[in-house]
């Protein structure tokens, strides 16, 4: 199955370029909020809700405290935001060819969503704030504990695959669909729980736990550097939703299989975060790392014996 294509220009802007990008992680953002309201019985928010809040924040002045470098400030959101995405530059978003495709593009493509975290550990350095200081320490912290196995379980089905580049691993999984998750059903759980870790979420919410250290690195930004910010985390977490679905489930080759899929997988992680309370950093960094990791190699260790008996 062939992945459809549309002229470069209108992927560029509208479809599934930027604007589709930010409009559809607001999108995702709301499904995960709504889920998870709905699994602790609360309403949620409307459908409109993130949308709104970006645009109020825009419109917000952006208030520049004292004792920060003004430069690297005002370009931390928007180069988080730009990285975020470049990165979906390679990736078949939407069931769409990547607008751009080389060989060894998976590495370049997970390089590059780590470029947010990174950006907000150095928005929390640079402020004097003593909770934005604890934050970026936790943002930057956490970062060692699920990058290494979040990056080890996509690799298990690119050797399968025989290629690094993303769109042909996206091909070959719609070849032989579901043959990846029956195979590395490791390789998935450390990928989805990785993909959790990248983004924050629920339990591994520590470098921005509210009840603890305010908003964590990004406590002294307002208006639209933490736009952006927010938006770049919305983006992020669209684009890891298609690896992990053109990894593991059969490939993402139309629209319809695109949104079923990663829907079913925030549906996943709703759960999750419904279920487990927030760990504490030293529990991120030494559990996760220590069972994370291992599991990640046991299963990258399977596939060399399966790949070498074959």
């Amino acid at each position: 199955m062939n992945n459809l294509t549309v002229p470069p220009l209108i992927a560029f802007l509208f479809f599934p370029g930027g604007l589709f990008l930010m409009f559809g992680g607001m999108a995702y953002e709301w499904i995960d909020r709504k889920l998870v309201a709905r699994f602790q019985n609360r309403i949620g928010p409307r459908w409109f809700q993130p949308l709104a809040d970006v645009v109020k924040l825009l419109s917000k002045e952006e208030i520049i405290p004292q004792g920060v470098d003004r430069i690297l400030f005002y370009l931390l959101p928007v180069l988080a935001l730009s990285a975020a995405l470049a990165s979906a530059l390679y990736v078949p978003i939407a069931g769409f060819a990547p607008a751009y495709s080389f060989k060894g593009d998976l590495v370049v493509t997970l390089y590059m969503l780590s470029v947010l975290t990174l950006c907000l550990g150095l928005a929390g350095a640079n402020t004097p704030n003593r909770f934005a200081l604890i934050g970026a320490t936790r943002t930057l912290t956490q970062l060692f504990s699920y990058e290494a196995p979040f990056l080890l379980a996509l690799l298990g089905p690119a050797i399968v695959a025989g290629t690094w580049t993303i769109g042909e691993i996206n091909f070959y999984t719609q070849l032989h669909p579901w043959q990846m998750i029956l195979t590395q059903p490791l390789g998935f759980v450390v990928a989805l729980v990785g993909l959790m870790g990248k983004l924050e979420l629920p339990p591994f919410d520590a470098p921005e736990a509210e009840t603890e250290i305010v908003a964590g690195a990004l406590t002294e930004y307002s208006g639209r550097g933490l736009a952006l910010f927010r938006i770049g985390k919305n983006v992020e977490l669209l684009i890891g939703l298609t690896l992990v679905s053109a990894f593991y489930l059969g490939g993402v080759g139309n629209p319809l299989l695109f949104v079923v899929k990663t829907v079913g997988l925030l549906f996943v992680m709703a759960v999750l975060q419904s279920l487990f309370a927030r760990l504490r950093i030293d529990q991120t960094v030494g559990l996760w790392w220590r069972i994370g990791a291992l599991l990640a190699l046991l299963n990258l260790l399977v596939v060399a014996l399966f790949r070498a008996l074959a």
